[in-house]
Formats: C-alpha cells, structure tokens, sequence
C-alpha cells in the first residue's frame, strides 16, 4: 500500500479557507519557525515578536480564501504578510515613542542645567546635518529614507526602482563617510 503524500502548503491554506482547524495546525507547525524568524529579525524585541507572530497567524486563517496560488507560493505569501506585519509594529512603536517624546517636551519645564543640554544636543544635530550634506545626493536620499523616513531596504529600492544591494551599498558608504567627518570611532 502506497503512503499518501502530505499535502503541500498550498493545499493547506486552501483547507484553512473552508475552516480547516487541523490543516491550520499543520500548516503552523510547519511554517511558524520561519516566520518567526522574519518578524524577529524586524522587530528585534522577543515578546513583541511573538505578538506580531501571533497576529500574522491570525490574518492567515482570517484571508487563507484570498491566496491565489496562480500567484506564487503559499510561503511566499505567507512571509510578506509576516513582513508586512513587523513593519507596521516597528513604525508603531515609533510613532508611539515620537508621541511620548512630543508629549514629554511640550510638559517639560527647562532648569539652568537642561539648558546646556539643550544647546549640546542642537550642536550634535546640526553636526548631523552638515556631515549629511557631505554626502553624494544618492547617498543622502538612501540615508533620510532609511533613518528618518523610516522604510526598509527594500522599500527604499523600490520608492527609487534600483536594487536592494546598491542602496545598501549607498547606505554603507554614506554612514562610513558620515562617521569619518564626524569623527566617531
């Protein structure tokens, strides 16, 4: 008697669309590592990770009926759900963090000592600012992109249409020649 052969991730999410709880559990033993590993490698913090894991897993059993397996692969899909999910946390926790950080300046009532403070941190930013300038166009747009705007790698190449290892590469050079300029070892 021939064994049947397990079915294919594809077939999986197919069963997960129809309410398939023992195909949803399959198909989580068998991909929840790897997606682990992309959120975990987004998010950095291990208890987030484990939430947004957790979400991505509950987004696959809520839209398994729009994979469209004409499409790609049911991993692939899979994983840019993941993707997707970490970076909407990571731009959370930050807008969260630029929230608290306003909140807290607007509260905050300057004393003699915050004051040179104040006027070192403006002199370390706008030393930012000049060793930014210093730096080829491609490089500085690569840089604000990545560090103020935000965006992945790989959504820096695609805002610019280049591939992924030049704005890496631009992104490297120009930090390289920024700490240079600064003076940071």
């Amino acid at each position: 008697m021939e064994a049947l052969a397990p079915p294919s991730q594809e077939e999986l999410i197919r069963l997960v669309a129809s309410g398939d709880e023992a195909a949803f559990e399959i198909l989580y033993d068998e991909v929840a590592p790897r997606v682990f590993g992309l959120v975990r490698r987004v998010v950095r913090d291990p208890a987030q990770s484990q939430e947004v894991t957790q979400e991505v897993f509950l987004d696959i059993w809520e839209q398994a009926s729009r994979f469209d397996p004409d499409k790609g692969k049911a991993m692939s899909w899979i994983l840019v759900i993941a993707h997707r999910k970490a970076v909407d946390k990571v731009r959370a926790s930050q807008a969260s963090t630029d929230r608290d950080l306003r909140q807290g300046i607007k509260e905050f009532q300057e004393s003699y000592e915050d004051v040179a403070d104040t006027v070192e941190g403006k002199f370390e930013a706008e030393r930012v600012k000049q060793a930014l300038k210093s730096l080829t166009p491609a490089q500085q747009e690569a840089i604000s992109l990545a560090y103020y705007g935000g965006y992945t790698h790989q959504e820096v190449a695609e805002l610019l249409k280049v591939p992924v290892g030049t704005i890496k590469t631009r992104i490297r050079d120009g930090m390289i020649r920024m700490r240079d300029r600064l003076g940071v070892a």
